[in-house]
């Protein structure tokens, strides 16, 4: 009687196994033609292996007019804030000149860092003070190898489109997502660290890759997958039915992986 009850389970737990997957896979298709019709207005789309455009001229820290694929010479990590934001960028900026200090690696001589503003609406002189502020924070490094840059709305559009970040502006203020940006000298995009904080040894890792312009796509992606931008209440909102369907494939599969194994140890002690 028992044995029945478990192959009862076992083909119960099957069904609940295979719907989740297929729910998961209509669910993911769903998204990514959705993704292919429109991209994404808010957030990052990646575009490993691009090159950066010749044609983006944005302004320097001391009023300079540079070539912005020209100004990168060493694997470079970029990141896009905006000065006077209010939200992750600190964080964003905290973190990249945290982890500058903790690779072992010499920001100047082996990479080279470019912060570039997207708010076209702010200047040079906005750049010039941040960049003093965060120089204080990377004592023993190279400071003339981190540049922080603005420029104008046709140079930035063309720059946020190229390298696949996607922001808007909603009550004076930018939603966006957090991310470093990962180039190599020949200007490739190589990889993309998402977030506000970073793991010494993968920031190290993905300079090395990007030093040899070698590209890897994201590993984990937790905001995209968690979170989806509610374009009608313009932020971003648990996607419920993703993470649902994600736990109950979880807990299928454990309770499926827990009755196979019973069933066996009863074989077994019958035999």
């Amino acid at each position: 009687m028992v044995g029945i009850n478990i192959e009862r389970m076992k083909k119960i737990v099957l069904h609940i196994v295979v719907s989740a997957v297929v729910a998961l896979m209509l669910l993911g298709t769903g998204r990514l033609f959705a993704e292919k019709a429109k991209p994404l207005e808010v957030g990052i789309t990646e575009h490993l292996d691009s090159i950066v455009p010749a044609d983006i001229m944005l302004t320097d820290q001391n009023g300079n007019l540079v070539n912005l694929k020209q100004l990168i010479k060493k694997p470079t990590v970029l990141c896009f804030v905006y000065y006077k934001c209010p939200g992750i960028c600190s964080p964003l900026m905290n973190g990249l000149a945290e982890v500058i200090g903790e690779t072992g690696l010499v920001l100047g001589k082996d990479y080279q860092a470019i912060t570039i503003s997207f708010d076209c609406s702010e200047t040079y002189d906005l750049g010039q003070k941040k960049r003093l502020n965060y120089l204080k924070h990377i004592k023993g490094q190279d400071g003339n190898g981190w540049a922080f840059l603005t420029g104008d709305s046709a140079n930035i559009a063309r720059a946020t489109k190229a390298i696949g970040f996607g922001f808007k502006k909603v009550n004076g203020e930018f939603i966006h997502e957090g991310s470093l940006i990962m180039i190599s000298p020949e200007g490739k995009i190589t990889r993309y660290l998402k977030g506000i904080s970073f793991q010494p040894f993968e920031f190290k890792l993905a300079m090395l890759e990007a030093s040899k312009g070698k590209s890897a796509p994201t590993l984990i992606n937790v905001l995209s997958f968690c979170y989806t931008y509610d374009r009608k209440a313009e932020h971003y909102s648990l996607d419920i039915t993703r993470i649902t369907a994600t736990f109950t494939l979880i807990l299928a599969l454990t309770l499926l992986i827990y009755l196979l194994v019973k069933g066996r140890k009863k074989k077994t002690v019958n035999a």
